[in-house]
């Protein structure tokens, strides 16, 4: 990726060089990121691209020096969406001297990974690994079962359900709402949080449909679109992710469902084609932490290069540009990629964000709050370059939130290492 990386934007509080050469000197030493999501089965087409997304921003480390003078390498390990599966590949990744590992499909493996690591760490001191969760977002990570070894770069479900509930609270078109989400633990908290939010901020709204269905397995969603078409819904709120909001959106435009659609990730793989398909215009929403078309000029430098690198794929996860760019910070600052290091580095950090703004990792639970945008998907206006999937579509910001307006309170106790 000789050009790939020019003119992106300051990496880690380094000053990236107008030719990014790395001299035979620089980084010769390696140190290894674990990447443990699913790369096989119902969701590798998620956990395909999120590998992609660290080995582009592994080069993009690397061109400036890498972590703490150190070249980065990232190792991929399937977790086949599973709990277990996902406890087995972060042992085999300890097992082979890695110490910092990445997950980010599924909040279910991420507490596995969690409380795999923080019982690792107390059997091995001086030997402690860290995890760096880039998308997994059930809220009792950062409160009751909150680690120490354990930080989280995207928004929880309740704070990104705030941003959304506050959103449609002001649109009066919203009379009947059906829920439909994924049947594990991130799937039944959203349902609760979106049960409540929608009912305290507008009672008037009435939940006609709250389906839950099997995680990654469902090829057809034909019937689940006739119950909503039957419900009489005028909205859809969904937490679904992966082949799941794909397949669901592809039967309601196979079904001419006309509903409003309030998601958490529509733009995933298949999602815009989908959307486009129903004929929606600007119907559907999602939220997120950035929006590629409205981005300052470094992050469009990158979304640019990361597309021509891989086939117009779009930059999914800016919380995983800001993780990578934000561990980089933190191990040159503390001279050291060990843990321990990184973790002391890493907790009330204040960092410009890959989008705009400034995120802060909060010491006290280890969640990075930042500002929050409502998207809406639809033809491209005048001037906006960035289209999903081949579609001629794109997101459009509808809403903004700012990131002191996104902080909730944590319930988390967190132990600290002695």
């Amino acid at each position: 990726m000789r050009n790939s990386v020019v003119g992106l934007a300051m990496l880690a509080g380094v000053a990236l060089a107008p030719v990014l050469v790395a001299s035979p000197t620089v980084a010769q030493e390696m140190v290894k990121l674990g990447y443990i999501d699913p790369l096989s089965g119902g969701g590798a087409s998620v956990g395909e691209i999120g590998l992609k997304h660290f080995q582009f921003l592994a080069e993009e480390l690397n061109a400036a020096g890498g972590l703490a003078g150190k070249k980065v390498e990232i190792v991929p390990f399937d977790n086949k969406t599973n709990p277990q599966e996902s406890v087995v590949q972060a042992q085999k990744a300890i097992d082979q001297g890695i110490r910092l590992l990445t997950q980010g499909n599924g909040s279910s493996n991420a507490a596995a990974i969690s409380e795999f690591v923080t019982k690792y760490n107390d059997r091995n001191p001086g030997k402690e690994a860290i995890y760096f969760n880039y998308a997994a977002i059930d809220p009792i990570l950062t409160n009751d079962k909150c680690s120490y070894w354990h930080f989280r770069w995207d928004a929880s479900t309740d704070i990104k359900m705030a941003a959304l509930s506050n959103f449609m609270k002001d649109r009066p078109n919203i009379k009947k709402v059906y829920l439909i989400n994924q049947d594990y633990s991130f799937g039944q908290g959203m349902r609760k949080v979106s049960n409540e939010m929608i009912k305290a901020k507008r009672p008037d709204i009435q939940i006609v449909g709250d389906e839950l269905h099997p995680l990654l397995k469902i090829t057809d969603f034909a019937p689940y679109i006739a119950k909503i078409k039957a419900s009489g819904a005028d909205s859809v709120v969904t937490g679904n992710w992966g082949q799941d909001i794909a397949l669901l959106l592809k039967a309601a435009a196979d079904a001419g469902l006309q509903v409003d659609w309030y998601t958490y990730y529509a733009g995933g793989a298949g999602g815009p084609t989908a959307i486009k398909q129903t004929g929606l215009s600007h119907r559907v929403f999602d939220v997120t932490e950035g929006n590629a078309n409205d981005a300052p000029e470094a992050a469009q430098k990158f979304e640019t290069a990361f597309r021509a690198r891989y086939g117009g794929v779009t930059v999914w996860y800016p919380r995983a540009v800001n993780q990578m760019r934000m561990v980089a910070k933190a191990a040159k600052d503390a001279g050291s990629v060990e843990p321990k290091a990184i973790a002391a580095k890493l907790e009330d950090m204040r960092f410009p964000l890959f989008d705009g703004g400034e995120g802060w990792m909060r010491k006290d639970d280890h969640q990075l709050f930042q500002p929050m945008y409502i998207r809406s998907f639809g033809p491209l206006d005048a001037g906006k370059k960035f289209d999903e999937e081949g579609t001629g579509w794109g997101w459009k910001v509808q809403g903004t939130v700012k990131a002191e307006d996104t902080i909730v309170p944590t319930t988390c106790k967190m132990e600290r290492p002695k």
